[in-house]
């Protein structure tokens, strides 16, 4: 399997800059599995797809605002932080996070970087094999702390300008904060169109799975099965398990996250485990799923690992044809784009 078989022409105009408004009058391109037709319908349309006793999982999590701004505090030059995670456990001691940092050349051990309105020095205590940072936090707060209070959400870097709004690249149920990316295929849902789904008899279930930089990596190897997932980490409450092992209908996963995560605590006959833990789970063409049935998708850049993904579930040529048409279509791509429903 080459990384080249994942390749596909985008027009760069088609490339989304703001979310659709309201959020589900994004357009929807529907694809069935087992005939692969498709049809051209609009988000909020989706409940004509689902049927009383689904269950819709959803992946809670809240993007933080992770970018930090600053500068050395000797020689004053500007400093560009995106704090991933708690380096959890790794050198680094006690409250250390890891980092991408710009310019890295210029940040060596023991540089001190002062971010934010009170100035808020940060530590460089250590550099990852891959060229991350590691720093911590020199004053009492937390580093979470100084995010919310300091920090900017980390759009995608093929969003330009500043059209978009605080909220804009959150769901409407996003609750539990830890990542550095939004799962973008809840951004289609409304409030008012998730009451409709359960009033038609459709269930919710969140689960948690921050999303990371792993899941945006480049695959730089040709071979794809040589590329490795970067670990995040996913939680799956004992009530939820129950809720999803319990239900009369169809599994349907919105976003690859919720894939990934119900797809490492499922058992070898479907059943969800409770969980909570480390995912390195990377899906392929020749996977076998075990517990999704349906999946609510963006359409996602050319030769990354979503893309793979979501091959698996439909098939790479079934995927690549529709991608084509989507196109064809106009259809708006990316994090701000429409969607896809595949059942």
């Amino acid at each position: 399997m080459r990384l080249s078989d994942f390749d596909y022409v985008l027009p760069p105009e088609l490339i989304a800059q703001r979310p659709a408004s309201p959020r589900d009058a994004s357009r929807l391109l529907v694809l069935d599995r087992s005939t692969k037709r498709t049809a051209h319908r609009i988000f909020r349309e989706i409940g004509d797809y689902l049927r009383g006793g689904d269950i819709l999982v959803v992946n809670d999590t809240r993007v933080i605002p992770a970018r930090l701004r600053g500068r050395r505090r000797s020689g004053g030059g500007a400093v560009e932080l995106l704090l991933l995670r708690p380096s959890g456990g790794r050198s680094g001691g006690e409250g250390a996070w890891e980092a991408l940092a710009r310019p890295g050349r210029r940040l060596p051990p023991g540089t001190i970087v002062e971010v934010g309105p009170r100035t808020a020095p940060l530590e460089v205590v250590g550099r990852l094999p891959d060229g991350r940072r590691l720093v911590r936090l020199l004053s009492g707060e937390t580093m979470l702390d100084l995010l919310l209070s300091s920090g900017e959400v980390p759009l995608p870097p093929y969003i330009r300008g500043d059209e978009t709004g605080p909220d804009d690249y959150q769901t409407v149920y996003a609750r539990a904060d830890g990542s550095v990316a939004a799962p973008t295929a809840g951004l289609h849902f409304t409030p008012e169109l998730l009451a409709r789904l359960g009033d038609g008899g459709v269930g919710l279930v969140t689960l948690t799975l921050h999303i990371g930089i792993g899941t945006f990596q480049s695959v730089r190897t040709e071979d794809v099965r040589e590329h490795r997932m970067e670990a995040e980490h996913s939680t799956i409450m004992p009530e939820a398990a129950s809720a999803i092992n319990a239900r009369r209908g169809r599994l349907i996963a919105v976003g690859t996250s919720a894939v990934r995560a119900l797809e490492t605590a499922a058992g070898p006959h479907g059943r969800i485990q409770a969980y909570s833990g480390w995912t390195d789970l990377f899906i392929t063409p020749g996977y076998a799923f075990r517990a999704v049935q349906g999946l609510v998708t963006n359409f996602h850049l050319p030769r990354t690992t979503l893309l793979m993904l979501v091959s698996a579930f439909a098939g790479r040529e079934a995927v690549l044809k529709a991608y084509a048409e989507a196109v064809r279509e106009r259809y708006r791509f990316y994090s701000f784009g429409d969607a896809m429903l595949i059942l």
